[in-house]
């Protein structure tokens, strides 16, 4: 029986720009998709954030520049925590899956790596 699961997955862009902003974002999209076998019909909704240092774009077109039109796709700040990780982007990403949630794999990549090293990844 398939069950809506949330797909965590966060990356950082190398700058504030829109390039960097749309390349990271689509880069972790995909990996997201890929590593947990995610059909684009099984998406429920993205969730995306970012850190207050990224403001030239957001990270939401990255996905609908992919083609995912039909989708719902929301855009917020991350909390500006005193030990956050700068220029990061948050995705997560509700799916209809049969997989375990024990199964689910989160996505960390560039330097939000040390997010999840540092056991802070978020909600």
């Amino acid at each position: 029986m398939s069950k809506v699961r949330g797909i965590r997955g966060a990356t950082t862009a190398d700058t504030n720009s829109r390039d960097a902003i749309l390349d990271s974002t689509s880069e972790l999209l995909k990996r997201m998709v890929e590593v947990n076998e995610v059909q684009l019909e099984d998406i429920a909704a993205i969730h995306f954030t970012t850190t207050d240092d990224l403001n030239s774009e957001f990270p939401a077109l990255a996905a609908r520049l992919m083609g995912w039109q039909n989708l719902a796709l929301l855009g917020s700040r991350e909390m500006a925590a005193t030990d956050g990780q700068p220029l990061c982007i948050r995705i997560l990403m509700l799916v209809n899956t049969n997989l375990e949630q024990a199964d689910i794999k989160f996505v960390y990549l560039k330097e939000a790596e040390s997010l999840r090293q540092r056991g802070i990844e978020g909600v």
